[in-house]
């Protein structure tokens, strides 16, 4: 394991290190959602939920669905549909034993993001979960954020990353596949093709 010779503990050290907040960062943090926060929100088809355990095991997972699925109820709460996914149930779990989550919302072609953080339900109201129907079917479950902060996040990382320039993006050439990673993950037995097979039957139960 790596040990790191010099470390920073102290806020003093960063500012030393980075310099002050640019002053349009400092105060672009609100408490609810506003029109902006909104327009982004209910455009965007990608989501990415953070969440704690009561251990203090940490989880980040991705949500997608169609532009649109994710609601703004009010200023201070959001609804986020659980669709079919591995059914390990990391993020729900979590919520049950510790609600603090966070959210990072994603539109392909933007450089930024929209973050927001709060705490966290689980609920299966009706009319809720009807109106989050896509394709003729609904979440079984909702995950309703109480919003405590809302902010626009700069697009330096995505920038970087050449996310939506395709013409940059590196070969996936090499990369272990799904099915790969897991049998040797889980020292599973079955056949790499057999899995595979399993996988890409799962991946067209979208909703």
């Amino acid at each position: 394991m790596y040990t790191p010779k010099q470390v920073i503990s102290s806020t003093e050290e960063i500012r030393s290190i980075l310099g002050e907040v640019y002053y349009s960062q400092d105060t672009k943090c609100i408490d609810h959602i506003d029109a902006h926060c909104r327009a982004w929100i209910e455009r965007a088809p990608l989501v990415v939920v953070s969440s704690m355990s009561s251990s203090g095991q940490l989880d980040v997972a991705p949500k997608g669905d169609p532009a649109g699925s994710f609601k703004v109820l009010d200023e201070q709460t959001l609804a986020i549909p659980d669709r079919p996914g591995n059914n390990r149930a990391d993020t729900l779990i979590n919520i049950i034993e510790n609600p603090r989550i966070g959210l990072m919302f994603i539109i392909p072609n933007r450089r930024e993001v929209v973050r927001v953080s709060g705490s966290a339900q689980i609920t299966t109201d009706p009319d809720l979960v009807d109106s989050m129907t896509v394709n003729g079917k609904s979440p079984k479950l909702v995950i309703l954020v109480h919003v405590e902060e809302a902010m626009f996040h700069c697009g330096k990382a995505l920038i970087r990353a050449k996310m939506w320039e395709p013409g940059k993006w590196q070969s996936v050439q090499g990369l272990p596949t799904y099915a790969q990673a897991l049998i040797d993950h889980g020292k599973l037995t079955i056949a790499t093709e057999d899995l595979q097979k399993g996988i890409d039957s799962n991946d067209k139960i979208l909703f």
